[in-house]
């Protein structure tokens, strides 16, 4: 879960495969003497197909995002005959991260509209009865500087 660096990137390839690319940047909270330190790792996403188009579409710098996928190291050589390597997250699911105090009303315009839940469409789900005090609560980062 980060929140994007800028606008994502949408190009087609020459068979005209959508794929997008674009930043986030990623709180990293580590002790050092004993005292709590922050610092912000930049982690560079690509998505393609339906995903790409659906990333270029609703989401812009300062958005916040949660992204599944698998890590991913290319090379190439480029004009001046030197190798060059990029790593990057592949995107497998991308989704709408907890928006920002700031964003209000915005963020829930620019969100697609999906079939609202019908218990008759899903039948009735069997849920788990473990206590929530299992889990916690990841809150939303609004102190990137971006």
């Amino acid at each position: 879960m980060g929140h994007m660096t800028a606008d994502p990137e949408l190009k087609q390839t020459t068979s005209g495969i959508s794929v997008c690319s674009f930043s986030i940047g990623v709180n990293r909270r580590y002790s050092k003497a004993d005292q709590s330190q922050q610092s912000v790792d930049f982690i560079n996403i690509v998505c393609w197909r339906q995903q790409a188009e659906f990333v270029s579409r609703y989401f812009k710098k300062g958005s916040s995002i949660v992204v599944c996928g698998s890590l991913q190291t290319r090379n190439w050589t480029d004009n001046q005959g030197q190798k060059r390597y990029v790593t990057e997250v592949v995107a497998d699911e991308v989704s709408f991260g907890a928006p920002a105090a700031n964003q209000g009303a915005n963020v829930a315009a620019d969100k697609p509209q999906g079939q609202a839940y019908t218990p008759q469409a899903y039948g009735n789900p069997s849920f788990n009865n473990a206590p929530a005090a299992n889990f916690e609560e990841y809150p939303g980062d609004e102190s990137l500087p971006f």
